[in-house]
């Protein structure tokens, strides 16, 4: 997938614990990781929010597109 979630490296940057930030954010810990993992298929505008700002970040901190390689 082109779009990689960079949430773990955030997390280790601001020395914050994922149940932490799920707390704030007011999302439960399985759909934190579930965006973590990058197995999320869609991410809320509201939430992407509330994560930037608990992380003190901009989304393309978080959010990476890289370009996928054809064969």
């Amino acid at each position: 997938m082109p779009i990689v979630v960079n949430l773990d490296v955030m997390l280790a940057k601001r020395e914050m614990k994922s149940n932490e930030l799920a707390e704030i954010v007011g999302i439960t810990t399985a759909n934190l990781s579930i965006l973590k993992t990058g197995k999320a298929k869609a991410i809320r505008f509201s939430t992407l929010e509330a994560i930037c700002d608990a992380l003190e970040c901009q989304p393309g901190d978080i959010l990476e597109y890289i370009e996928e390689e054809n064969d």
